[in-house]
Order: structure tokens, then sequence, then C-alpha cells
């Protein structure tokens, strides 16, 4: 193919689903999916949260022998964890609670079509085993049944985690990795796409305008230097959303830099780039950090108790040193003499009213559920109450943070 008619079918393609942008890396993806659309290889997307993924499985399809058979976009990450078998690999009657009818699952409904994973990382490991199988033998055993089924789909699936340290974590099945990464695509973060950032500004802005009436925002040049300097951790999403916020609560129509500072995020987390690691490596900065700070809040409390503990017995001890002087004195046949009542907890019996010298090791002993409870609690409100970036802080997934929730009773 030449480079004209190349340039020609990716402006067609662009129009087609309403892409904006002209970077390499973006043309460099749509014409590798373009390439791989006659074949049945599996292909895996890899690109941030908001990038844009779910655009690339659409050209594939569309462009694909398959095309006039049916397309199914699964989110992975959004079905609980005890469903996502049923949901993927359909069930038959009566094989759990709830099970009414038999159901053929997305497998067995997408059969000569094409099923996009996306979040394919979040998938549970039993899970993954069973996909494998999918993929090399075209065979799956629906959730309840004996009889094998046969199907016939073409999977593209997405990812926003980095597969590598998920697998050196055991997150992940290597051999179902290399599986879906066939044809790996590459989606580029907005933050190197240049001014592929304006245009899709000037598009968002025109959107708002035609739905509102209402004139379009336009951005001076400082201001487009601005836009392209802001790193964009929410990608093409978070510009639209910045976009339609300026085009609904900004009086000016001519957006100057000092209008659109008031719409970016000036918080330093928001606008710098998290930290990325090498492959297989992982960070425990973030756990070790809490873990310190639960640390030194309960060694606080059990200070505090040493102290009123110990105050508490000597008082009792001078209490019944009294009685025992003004009271008569009474047979020593009849009555034992009175001990001094021990603190029940075995780890505060030789508690003194003295300041309390802290061990050099860790308490071996504490209890791990608290310990994990008040983690979450702690990321959580350190989040405002947002899940997903206390799942991020903690390194975990959604799925995971919300079943500890539904654990420690957390849930809301």
């Amino acid at each position: 193919m030449s480079a004209e008619m190349k340039t020609s079918e990716l402006q067609s393609i662009k129009q087609r689903y309403n892409i904006v942008g002209n970077c390499e890396p973006l043309n460099h993806a749509l014409d590798v999916a373009l390439q791989v659309a006659p074949t049945d290889l599996s292909v895996l997307i890899i690109g941030e949260s908001g990038v844009g993924k779910e655009i690339i499985p659409r050209v594939i399809h569309d462009n694909s022998p398959r095309k006039r058979e049916k397309y199914f976009a699964i989110n992975c990450g959004s079905i609980p964890e005890g469903t996502i078998d049923s949901e993927l690999f359909g069930h038959v009657k009566g094989s759990f609670t709830g099970a009414i009818n038999d159901s053929p699952g997305y497998f067995g409904v997408a059969n000569k079509g094409t099923l996009f994973l996306d979040e394919v990382g979040e998938l549970p490991l039993a899970t993954q085993a069973r996909l494998l199988r999918v993929l090399e033998t075209g065979e799956y055993i629906p959730v309840g049944a004996t009889e094998v089924r046969k199907t016939d789909v073409r999977i593209v699936a997405a990812t926003n985690v980095n597969i590598r340290q998920a697998i050196s974590e055991g997150r992940f099945r290597e051999d179902l990795y290399y599986r879906l990464n066939s044809i790996p695509i590459q989606m580029p973060p907005l933050r190197e796409r240049g001014e592929d950032i304006v245009l899709l500004f000037r598009l968002f802005a025109l959107q708002m305008a035609e739905k509102y009436k209402m004139d379009r925002v336009v951005l001076t040049d400082d201001a487009k230097q601005l836009l392209m300097r802001y790193k964009w951790p929410g990608n093409v999403r978070q510009l639209k959303n910045i976009t339609e916020q300026i085009s609904i609560l900004s009086p000016e129509r001519s957006i100057t830099p000092e209008i659109l500072a008031r719409f970016i995020p000036q918080d330093q987390e928001t606008t710098q780039l998290a930290t990325i690691h090498k492959e297989g490596d992982h960070s425990f900065e973030n756990e070790r950090e809490i873990l310190y700070k639960i640390l030194f809040e309960l060694r606080g409390n059990v200070n505090d108790m040493r102290r009123e503990m110990g105050a508490l017995k000597k008082k009792m001890e001078e209490v019944q040193g009294n009685k025992q002087v003004t009271a008569e004195p009474l047979p020593t046949t009849q009555l034992a003499p009175i001990q001094p009542i021990q603190p029940i907890t075995p780890a505060l019996e030789d508690a003194e009213a003295e300041e309390y010298i802290e061990p050099e090791h860790e308490p071996e002993n504490l209890n791990l559920n608290d310990l994990g409870k008040q983690m979450l609690e702690k990321a959580l409100e350190r989040n405002h109450g947002n899940r997903k970036k206390a799942a991020q802080e903690l390194g975990i997934s959604d799925r995971t943070l919300y079943r500890r929730l539904k654990q420690y009773g957390l849930e809301k």
C-alpha cells in the first residue's frame, strides 16, 4: 500500500469513528489495527485509563470478516468476582442460587463474532485459566455443566495495568499474557500527543456549543501552550470534562491562561505523573508508610493505657492499704488477705506509671485484620472516600478493595 493510500485510509477511519489527532503514535496504532483486522489473531491494547482504547476493537471488528456478526464490549473490572465466570461462560439451571434458567454467557452469544475484554488484568486467576482454554481450543464449560461446548470468538483485550508486574506478583498468568499478546497495540497518553490536545479541545468546545446553543470557547495562543504543558493524568476523558466545565462556567469566550488555570487542577498529586518502576519491580513505599503511621498511633494508645493502668494500680493499692490500717483485723482462718486487682490484659500486667520505653522491635502479635481495616479507613479518609484513588494508593485493584470493604463491614 502506498503512503498516499495509507494516509487516505487512516483519514477515512478517523472521520468514521470521530477520531481527532495526527500524532505518529496514534496513526501507528490505527495502522496496526487495520492490518490485523482481517486475521483472527488476538490483540492486546495497552494504554492508560482514558486514552480511548475502546476505539481500537471497534475498528478491528468493523474491518474484519466478522463485521456482520455480534460485537460485545465487556468491562472485566466491573463484574463481581463471584459472577464473572457465569457472565462470560454461561451457566446451567440450578448451578447456583438464582440460576433459574440456562444462560449461554458472552462466549456463547458472541459465537462467530468479537469480544472486547476491557481491563483484562482484573480477571481472577481461575477465570484466566478458563479464558486461556477458550483461546487455545475454542472450548469451554458453563458453570455447573459437565459437557464441553465450542465457540468461535475473536478476542481483543485491553489493560491499563503493567501486566509484566502483575505476572511477577502472581496476579496474572504468564501463558495467558503471551496468548493475548499476539499483536500488541500501544495507545499513547494525551501528554505525548502534542498539538492533538488543542485539536481535541476545539472538538469538545464545538460539541458543547452546538448542544447548548452557545458561543464556542476559544483558546488564546498562550492558553494553548499551557494546555499542552499540563500532564493530563486523566487523558482524553479529563480534557473533555475540563472543556465542558469551561464552556458552561466561564462567562468569557476567549480563554486566557489565567482563566484556564482556574479549571486545571493545581495540586501536585493530580498534575504529576505516577512513578513508573521497572518491570518485575514492586514498591511497597505507600504500604510501609501507612503501616508506620498506624503502628505509631497504636504505640501512643498503648503508652496512654499503660500510664492510666499504672496510676489506677497505685490508687487501688493506697485504698487497700488504708482499709487494712483502719479496719478491725479479721481472723486469718476466716478470710484470705485481699490481693491487688491485676489488669486483665497480659501485655499490661507489669505496667508502671513511669514513661514507657519502646522496644527495639515491632510487636509481633498485632491483629492483622484490625491493621488491614485501619489501612483501608486511612486510605479512604486521605482520598475523601474515593475508592478508586484509595485502591491505587494501596496498590490493589478496585475489586479487591470492594471485597475488603465488605469483609471489614466498611461498605456503605
